[in-house]
């Protein structure tokens, strides 16, 4: 049997104005998009991440109001545009080569000449199917990471 339940409007104003007032005090959920309140919610994510608090209920709205930033911001327009135009394949090779510690020369097996490494880390020249099996046996990933 379900359990009819009322709210006053009371009760339903001083739960609105509570939250109203708890999130004027969190960075980035105001309105205000300026710079200091970008790095303030970045501090205060950090601090979330650190203290392993991913399922605090702030994380996810914080995390989302970072990245519309980041998307938005004019100072992130030049990097967001280079980041569009990299291969997501290059990104991940990327990333791997620098957890793993790894310069281009290092993927002379898996991607040939010096000069070839060079042409598709920098985006000029794609990988190939050969390329991707390489790598994706060199990183024990899912070949389909690389396309």
């Amino acid at each position: 049997m379900a359990v009819a339940t009322h709210i006053d409007t009371a009760s339903a104003e001083s739960m609105i104005a509570t939250f109203a007032n708890a999130v004027k005090c969190i960075p980035l959920m105001t309105g205000d998009k300026s710079e200091a309140e970008y790095n303030k919610a970045l501090e205060l994510i950090e601090y979330l991440v650190d203290r392993d608090e991913l399922s605090n209920p702030l994380f996810e709205p914080l995390a989302a109001k970072i990245t519309e930033y980041e998307n938005s911001a004019p100072e992130f327009e030049a990097f967001n545009r280079r980041l569009a135009e990299i291969p997501t394949g290059v990104a991940a090779l990327h990333t791997l080569m620098d957890q793993h510690g790894l310069k281009a020369a290092d993927l002379i097996d898996e991607l040939g000449s010096k000069s070839n490494v060079s042409n598709i880390l920098s985006g000029r020249r794609a990988l190939t199917v050969k390329h991707i099996k390489a790598l994706a046996s060199r990183f024990n990933v899912p070949a389909d990471l690389f396309i």
